[in-house]
């Protein structure tokens, strides 16, 4: 094998048609042989995008493409090249939730539940831990553009773990505020979420408010993403809901013209506890997956797809041709707050759960991700696809 890599790389030197025939068999052989080029041949990164379906376990998955296409693997995402298995406990227990799943994935650094990118030494809502740099922070001090984009309270433990670092994932009030007093670099660019009412409540417990930020930082604080400035390169929204989708499109074409590259986090929140709302979500993140797909070069650019938890959803009856969701509308309509949900397909138990979660990815740096790892070997994965190394906190 050695001796064959050798004689192609010489072809590589001379004619072009050569060189294109060297290096199409010696992909061939990296592949059939499970080996890659090193570190110093392969091509980097210059952009990663994540995408988190929030506590979307392989079940979910699986689920969402029976919901949404009545066949098993029809979602997008499921024809992706690489795959592996992802195990998101925190230090001290088998489940997890969002503040210790999201927080691995961003600093490489298992911690407890509620915690939001610090180290295990913290205590919820009593003791700080130690800051963990997250990935969104390493992006931005190497001058990427940078980009947080969620269905969810853009200060809940999901994106909070990207900018800022507290014990406690409740105090959003406290998080948000992080957005706009960052560590490293200027912060995050585009950050568009939900949570309008919630963060601002608690920023008036506190004395302060969205206008006083965006006086005090110089960065209005839009309600709505049809508020924003066309000419605002870092807009922020914090609205009562949002268009995850269009808000993602106008994030990318954004950060596209970056010189440096940039780093954008999608999250969609997945929950299976209304089970048709929580598998339509992951059959519109899928759709919106492909669309981003198509928009950016693979050759540089780095998408990985994943979740933060597992949850509690079962599969257990059904068969093609027949909506697999049967009985949701009585259930639906009954009102009940079970905690397990009993349909005729399916079953829910409406809980997270410690089962490994699915990481699928494409692109450049792509093939990192293979067999089962902890939580912590994304922040590994997507780290060395720009060729970076851990720094100092």
């Amino acid at each position: 094998m050695r001796r064959r890599s050798q004689v192609l790389k010489q072809m590589m030197k001379h004619r072009p048609f050569a060189r294109r025939f060297a290096a199409a068999l010696l992909a061939s052989l990296a592949l059939s042989t499970g080996t890659h080029a090193s570190q110093g041949e392969e091509p980097l990164a210059r952009n990663v995008i994540l995408f988190v379906a929030d506590a979307a376990g392989v079940s979910t998955v699986h689920a969402a493409s029976l919901h949404g296409y009545g066949e098993p693997l029809a979602l997008r995402v499921q024809q992706w090249p690489h795959l592996g298995l992802a195990e998101m406990s925190p230090v001290d227990e088998w489940k997890s939730d969002s503040a210790n799943g999201m927080s691995q994935i961003m600093t490489g650094v298992k911690t407890r539940n509620g915690v939001i990118s610090q180290g295990p030494d913290a205590i919820r809502g009593q003791k700080d831990g130690t800051p963990a740099k997250t990935l969104l922070e390493h992006a931005e001090e190497r001058g990427l553009r940078t980009g947080v984009i969620t269905s969810q309270s853009v200060a809940d433990a999901t994106p909070g773990a990207t900018y800022a670092h507290a014990n406690d994932r409740s105090r959003q009030g406290e998080i948000f505020v992080q957005a706009f007093s960052p560590r490293h670099g200027d912060g995050v660019d585009v950050l568009m979420g939900a949570g309008r009412d919630h963060i601002g409540g608690l920023l008036a417990e506190a004395g302060t408010g969205f206008e006083d930020l965006a006086r005090m930082h110089g960065r209005p604080i839009n309600a709505s993403l049809e508020e924003v400035d066309p000419s605002n390169p870092r807009p922020v929204v914090v609205a009562d809901s949002l268009d995850v989708h269009a808000a993602t499109l106008r994030a990318l074409d954004l950060l596209q013209g970056s010189p440096e590259g940039y780093f954008l986090v999608v999250e969609w929140d997945a929950h299976t506890d209304d089970v048709r709302q929580g598998l339509q979500n992951m059959v519109d993140l899928d759709r919106l997956m492909a669309e981003v797909e198509q928009r950016v070069d693979l050759g540089e650019t780095l998408l990985v797809f994943t979740a933060d938890h597992s949850f509690g959803l079962q599969v257990d009856g059904g068969k093609r041709g027949e909506p697999l969701l049967a009985g949701y509308e009585a259930w639906k309509q009954a009102g009940s707050d079970d905690e397990v949900v009993r349909l005729e397909n399916v079953m829910i138990n409406r809980t997270h759960t410690a089962e490994e979660v699915v990481v699928l990815a494409t692109g450049a740096g792509a093939h990192r991700v293979r067999g089962y790892f902890p939580g912590t070997h994304l922040f590994e994965v997507m780290l060395q696809a720009w060729g970076w190394t851990p720094d100092s906190p």
